[in-house]
């Protein structure tokens, strides 16, 4: 659904990494990106990727219960705790998104109202690649209790192709601020999937899909990006402009980056985050 005219005269900021990035130094941009929020209304959205496999944990989540880390370390898969909640992640072969905001006006101020937004934005951008998607409904309680990881069910609001995710999400809020970040698969790599989780036998079927296995193609990114960046800008009714980070946002970026993302206290969860 899209919104009234009052978000037709709106404005957001939008950055296209031009490089993939360390996992580390993807968390810190987004966390850079979230902490420069005001009380003003103010939407960046971001698109990047990955300079090699990383496995991403909640902020809640036990890494001795999810995460083979011995075969992370030993086979070169980088590991990261976000700010965000939700379950693990492999990133590696996808588009990843985050929108960070402090507009209450056209995200309201709930977690599940902006979450339900930005899945419909998202769908809108994957119409544009020729894929019928839509919101998932509740998963089984397992799921919910469980160390699965995040792409073993769409969640409520996660969008889904034919019963299987596409799009998984994990949102931080705080004081009218919000920064939500996701997954998107281009290509299949539920089998590193299963190998760096330590869920059960029984609970590790994947009921996931790519962008390239639903087109039944292979999907150039940038390609991928502009149809996802069209799509937001055509649902919510807004422009965007162009962000560039300078030298002084990325002094900040790499010092966010050593305290937090390159800190093994916080990677391990025995620091609380910001």
């Amino acid at each position: 659904m899209k919104r009234g005219k009052s978000a037709a005269r709106k404005t957001w900021d939008l950055l296209i990494d031009p490089a993939p990035r360390r996992g580390a130094a993807n968390m810190a941009v987004d966390e850079y990106l979230f902490a420069r929020l005001t009380q003003e209304p103010r939407t960046t959205v971001r698109f990047y990727s990955w300079e090699r496999p990383t496995a991403s944990l909640g902020y809640a989540q036990s890494i001795d219960k999810v995460l083979d880390l011995d075969f992370c370390r030993r086979n070169g898969i980088d590991v990261v705790r976000r700010m965000t909640g939700g379950k693990l992640v492999l990133h590696w072969r996808e588009i990843t998104y985050s929108v960070a905001s402090s507009d209450t006006i056209i995200f309201t101020s709930t977690l599940a109202d902006s979450y339900h937004l930005i899945s419909a934005g998202l769908i809108h951008g994957l119409e544009k690649m020729g894929l019928k998607a839509r919101l998932a409904g509740s998963p089984p309680a397992s799921y919910a209790r469980g160390n699965m990881p995040c792409f073993a069910y769409p969640a409520r609001d996660e969008i889904e192709i034919d019963g299987r995710k596409i799009i998984g999400s994990a949102q931080k809020r705080m004081a009218g601020r919000f920064l939500q970040h996701g997954s998107i698969p281009l290509q299949d790599d539920g089998g590193l999937l299963r190998r760096i989780s330590l869920a059960r036998a029984e609970d590790s079927g994947l009921r996931r899909t790519s962008i390239s296995e639903a087109l039944g193609r292979e999907v150039d990114k940038d390609w991928a990006v502009r149809c996802l960046v069209k799509g937001l800008a055509d649902h919510f009714g807004v422009r965007f402009r162009p962000l560039v980070l300078g030298k002084r946002e990325e002094e900040e970026i790499r010092s966010i980056q050593a305290a937090r993302y390159e800190n093994e206290n916080w990677t391990r969860g025995t620091v609380p985050g910001p």
